[in-house]
């Protein structure tokens, strides 16, 4: 029987848009602790942010950060930790980190040579952490932490679709690339799916053969959607779900935000149990 490990998004899946609130999804959460499956936060948040989401959560298993920029494991979570060939970690407070983003001062270069070109970007280095509250719905507290970057800048632009073209073009001459969640976001040549499959492979080594559910609900969580065995895309804020991401297997969850997130993980885990049941006659 495979063993499910699960990874998600943040900000407008399994916490609220506006809020950021998990109630909704008090429930899933639960029984996802009782049965014992791995949660792995898997956001465009810094780590400063995932730590204080996880330590709301009782959650001890690995993240990834800032768009796949950053993996954090927990030591004695992989013993040992057996990496594939060519990628390396060090060891930071208690974490192996292992590094697949740009430093971000190089980001932040990039940021005032787009904008010496004539694109009219602001980066939340460009802001302080009250303008970033403001922005976003974050008490200044919080907004501290969502400006310590490490390896992805996010950033406002408010052209429409001909300056985002052209932005992305920009944006690729240099080396990089631009992703989009609640906000745009310039990064390396990182992604969530790079990072997922990384830890997929540690999960293997510890658990045998795995099934992978993924959940999110913008462009930037598409990378991991596609290596999941079950993705899974939230409604999001005010209904629908978002018309670029099509894959096989999509599940739509009934619901926006927690709530459908909530929904969607009851019914898997419901199956799963089922599966569970029917194999142990």
């Amino acid at each position: 029987m495979k063993k499910p490990v699960i990874f998600t998004d943040l900000d407008g899946t399994l916490l609220d848009h506006e809020s950021y609130s998990f109630e909704p999804a008090l429930p899933a959460l639960r029984l996802i602790r009782e049965s014992g499956i791995p949660l792995v936060v898997c956001s465009s948040k810094t780590r400063g942010e995932i730590e204080r989401y996880r330590r709301r959560l009782d959650n001890r298993h690995p993240f990834i950060s800032e768009n796949g920029g950053g993996i954090y494991i927990p030591h004695g979570c992989f013993d040992p930790l057996i990496l594939p060939p060519g990628v390396t970690s060090s060891e930071v407070d208690g974490y192996s980190v292992i590094r697949l983003g740009p430093f971000y001062p190089a980001l932040r270069r990039a940021v005032v040579e787009l904008r010496n070109e004539g694109f009219n970007i602001t980066g939340f280095g460009d802001m302080t952490s009250s303008g970033v509250a403001a922005i976003t719905g974050l008490t200044v507290e919080e907004a501290v932490l969502a400006r310590e970057r490490e390896f992805d800048e996010p950033f406002l632009f408010r052209e429409g679709k001909k300056g985002v073209e052209l932005l992305v073009k920009a944006i690729r001459r240099k080396g990089y690339q631009l992703t989009r969640g609640r906000f745009f976001h310039i990064l390396g040549e990182s992604d969530k799916g790079k990072a997922v499959d990384i830890l997929a492979g540690l999960y293997r080594g510890k658990l045998g053969d795995i099934f992978i559910v993924a959940l999110g609900n913008s462009p930037n969580d598409l990378s991991m959607l596609e290596r999941a065995d079950c993705p899974v895309l939230v409604m999001k804020p005010g209904g629908g779900y978002d018309p670029a991401i099509h894959l096989p297997r999509l599940i739509r969850a009934r619901g926006m935000g927690p709530a459908g997130w909530n929904s969607a993980l009851l019914d898997l885990l419901e199956a799963w149990e089922d599966d569970c049941l029917d194999q142990s006659r």
